[in-house]
């Protein structure tokens, strides 16, 4: 086979070589139209011989045959492919099939509605144009709510009516919202966050209103029913308004306590009750104030205050002097008729008067300051309540031992807080809250025991375990210091009669030897033959070896017999 593709390709290369340029750019083109008929061929045999009736495959098995049974009725050809995908041999009859199925409500669920307008047309009607105005709205809101920290899905339905001619016929836009919050978001008790949501859907859509807009959670609950939350409102207040009092209390507690206590450490000072009632309420105060009038500014440079300060300027003044000198004028009524003249004055007729009135206006100017301030909130009353323990001293008798009581416990004394510390820890605790007598605030700084029931039966405890451990320690030290003398005097009594009974062996041994050699030599001496042992022998040699050392080095010899005695 490979000797046959050789011989192929060689012919292939001669041919190859004996063509012209026209032949092989003829042969090239060859070439390239049959792989451009191929591609043709295999993209148009790919291609779908059949349209999708709807862009998803249908999830159930009710909804296709419910869905085949209405096409079978209408008498509408179709094939199930796979993932039961419905196909229809046209567009035409695709739409068909679509209108029926809008019109019948057998749509599947999840399918989205507006896919039925997704359609390439040569024309497109105004109706076209505002369902894809529409839609395009839909969707950027949707992605605008959906990009939001806390919602993890959102589906949102915008209703836009058509004009109408007469404003009074025209129906109003209106919007539904369903989020689904992500877990842990505070998405449905946050109102600033609902309130964000129905303004994006205000300036998204032209026209919405509030009232028009609907936003629920999952579970159907409404929302955006600002209305109705007036009551969860001011819960919320009220627990805020808590909060801050209870924060200002925790500040004002830890100030007091930590300068209390590293005065009188934190054991004695554990009672500290602190109370603070605020005014919560807004308020708009305005304040009118008048003051004198500086004609002389202070000069610094003097060390004493040189202005020169006036109560008020003359702005105008009016005086007026009115002068009246004669008799008075008495009415007699009309001629002929008696006069209505009392008795009394008709005795004052014909008497001469004078009279002076004088009047003085004066406007004075004085400075003036109106102030508008707002007040919230405020400290109403700050009441402090301080208890602080003394101290307990153990008792000791004139030896230096502690106390005990007939129970056997140990026996102490109550040592109070003097007046003059309470007087000045009562001072430290108004200083550190801001006392404000006017205001009514209190501070009260008192000395009560506190009860240390178990901690006095923990000491004892305590104290007599130590006691009973210090005992067991000394006592066992004398037992085994007398371990050690014993064991020491057992020591030397037994060396010392170790050291007799060898002496006493030795002194045996040698009177043994001695007679020995004198049984020797005189058996020597009377020429008689006496057998000795190997062993007898190498002793006497050795020591008369001992003899001739000494006699010729006697300081070695005492110093080797020093040595032995020693560490004898």
């Amino acid at each position: 086979m490979n000797e046959w593709f050789k011989k192929f390709f060689g012919q292939l290369k001669a041919l190859w070589a004996k063509w012209s340029l026209v032949q092989k750019l003829i042969l090239g083109g060859i070439v390239v139209a049959a792989l451009v008929a191929i591609f043709l061929l295999l993209r148009v045999s790919s291609a779908p011989t059949a349209v999708k009736l709807l862009g998803t495959p249908i999830k159930t098995d009710e909804e296709l045959r419910l869905i085949t049974n209405r096409l079978d009725t209408e008498g509408i050809p179709y094939e199930v492919g796979e993932g039961n995908v419905l196909y229809v041999k046209d567009e035409r009859t695709a739409m068909r099939a679509k209108g029926i199925l809008i019109r019948e409500d057998l749509i599947p669920k999840g399918t989205d509605p507006w896919a039925i307008f997704d359609m390439e047309r040569w024309t497109i009607t105004d109706f076209e144009r505002n369902v894809n105005l529409r839609r395009a709205v839909t969707s950027a809101v949707t992605r605008h709510i959906e990009a939001l920290d806390d919602v993890d899905k959102a589906n949102v339905t915008i209703v836009m009516p058509e004009k109408e001619l007469f404003q009074e016929d025209q129906k109003p836009v209106t919007a539904s919202v369903i989020l689904f919050p992500k877990p842990g978001s505070d998405l449905v008790q946050n109102r600033k966050k609902i309130e964000g949501v129905q303004k994006i859907l205000k300036f998204a859509v032209e026209g919405l209103l509030d009232d028009n807009i609907v936003i629920t959670d999952q579970n159907g609950v409404i929302l955006n029913d600002f209305t109705n939350l007036a009551d969860f409102d001011r819960l919320e207040k009220t627990k805020k308004e808590q909060k801050l009092i209870q924060d200002l209390e925790a500040q004002y507690r830890a100030k007091v306590l930590k300068a209390l206590q590293q005065i009188y450490t934190p054991d004695r000072v554990r009672d500290l009750n602190i109370k603070i009632s605020m005014d919560m309420s807004k308020k708009l105060v305005k304040t009118e104030e008048y003051f004198p009038v500086q004609m002389k500014p202070d000069n610094p440079n003097t060390p004493y205050d040189d202005s020169e300060i006036a109560p008020s300027i003359t702005r105008s003044k009016t005086q007026t002097e009115t002068k009246w000198e004669g008799t008075g004028f008495n009415p007699e009524g009309p001629a002929g008729a008696e006069g209505q003249t009392a008795p009394a004055y008709k005795d004052l007729q014909n008497m001469v008067g004078k009279m002076t009135q004088t009047s003085l206006t004066q406007n004075e100017e004085v400075n003036r300051r109106a102030i508008d301030e707002e007040r919230s909130p405020s400290i109403e009353r700050v009441t402090v309540s301080v208890n602080i323990d003394g101290q307990w001293a153990w008792k000791y008798d004139e030896r230096g031992r502690v106390r005990l009581t007939p129970q056997g416990g140990i026996e102490r004394e109550y040592l109070p807080v003097p007046p003059e510390e309470l007087k000045q820890a009562e001072e430290l605790v108004k200083g550190a809250v801001g006392y404000d007598r006017a205001r009514g605030d209190a501070v009260s700084v008192q000395n009560i025991r506190f009860d240390r029931t178990a901690q006095f039966k923990a000491e004892d405890q305590a104290y007599f375990r130590q006691q009973q451990i210090n005992q067991i320690i000394l006592y066992s030290l004398i037992g085994l210091a007398v371990l050690m003398v014993g064991f020491i005097v057992f020591r030397l009594v037994s060396r010392e009669l170790e050291r007799r009974r060898r002496i006493a062996e030795e002194k045996r041994a040698l009177e043994q030897q001695m007679l020995r050699e004198n049984a020797i030599r005189q058996a020597e001496e009377q020429n008689i033959e006496v057998s000795m042992s190997v062993e007898e022998r190498k002793r006497l040699e050795l020591q008369e070896h001992a003899i001739n050392m000494a006699k010729e080095h006697p300081e070695d010899v005492a110093q080797l017999i020093r040595t032995w005695i020693r560490e004898e």
